[in-house]
């Protein structure tokens, strides 16, 4: 039993390694954008089947931004920025238990002359590569809906202050913020995601058939509470980017 931290490659495309987790990551968005296009192709003003099902998912969904947001106006601007983040990671981190990912591969001989498994496909959130790719559109997108709701001087005041020594310094400790949430947005998804097939693989490993049962739903339960930590925290930092500090100030000052 082989347990990779990085992504295996396992063909390329010109000069392009393509990875598992990113051959993984395709299939994901492939299956939301059929998954779309049926669900929208002919809408009913009843609808049932996929149609139903999206539309409460949506729904579900959109009521709990709503409750963060506290404006429905407000919310549908940043909605499917958010809804695309909680999708996409749930998808994955589901596709990443389905049977054959992990086990079904081929035999390589790597740089050290050993012969080693390279599983075919592999969860896309279980790749570094992908949950900082997610994180950096993250914070990212916060800076721009920040600069658009409060303008690009006073948005920019936060990280670049210089009316006084403890301004500069609080403006400096922003700017390790964000770099410190991209960091924590990445290593949190690929943390739980990855170790939740890592000990899937050990437990399939000694005890197969009936002792994996019971940690894929755990699994299950894990994979859609990281897709829901990472959306609703994404729309707490919009929030917090998009709120006029100068203007709350000014009025707490004049209630007090």
């Amino acid at each position: 039993m082989e347990i990779s931290l990085a992504a295996e490659k396992v063909f390329h495309i010109g000069g392009f390694p393509i990875t598992n987790s990113l051959l993984m990551t395709w299939i994901a968005i492939i299956l939301l954008v059929v998954l779309g296009y049926f669900a929208g192709r002919k809408p009913q003003m009843i609808p049932k089947g996929i149609q139903n099902f999206f539309e409460m998912v949506v729904e579900m969904l959109l009521n709990l931004c709503d409750d963060i947001i506290g404006d429905k106006k407000v919310t549908r601007r940043y909605f499917p920025l958010v809804a695309t983040f909680f999708l996409f990671i749930l998808v994955s981190n589901w596709m990443g238990l389905l049977p054959g990912v992990g086990t079904i591969g081929f035999h390589e001989v790597n740089s050290h002359g050993k012969e080693v498994f390279v599983p075919l496909l592999r969860g896309g959130n279980a790749d570094l590569n992908t949950t900082l790719a997610l994180a950096i559109v993250s914070v990212i997108s916060i800076q721009i809906f920040g600069i658009a709701a409060i303008g690009f001087v006073k948005y920019g005041k936060k990280f670049d202050n210089f009316s006084g020594p403890i301004e500069w310094f609080v403006g400096v400790l922003e700017i390790i913020g964000e770099v410190s949430r991209m960091i924590s947005f990445s290593f949190r998804l690929f943390g739980n995601i990855f170790a939740g097939e890592v000990l899937l693989t050990v437990v399939a490993f000694l005890i197969p058939w009936i002792a994996p049962l019971p940690f894929y739903g755990l699994e299950l339960f894990v994979g859609f509470v990281q897709a829901l930590v990472f959306t609703m925290l994404t729309l707490v930092f919009i929030k917090t980017a998009t709120a006029d500090h100068d203007g709350h100030e000014e009025t707490v000052s004049q209630t007090v």
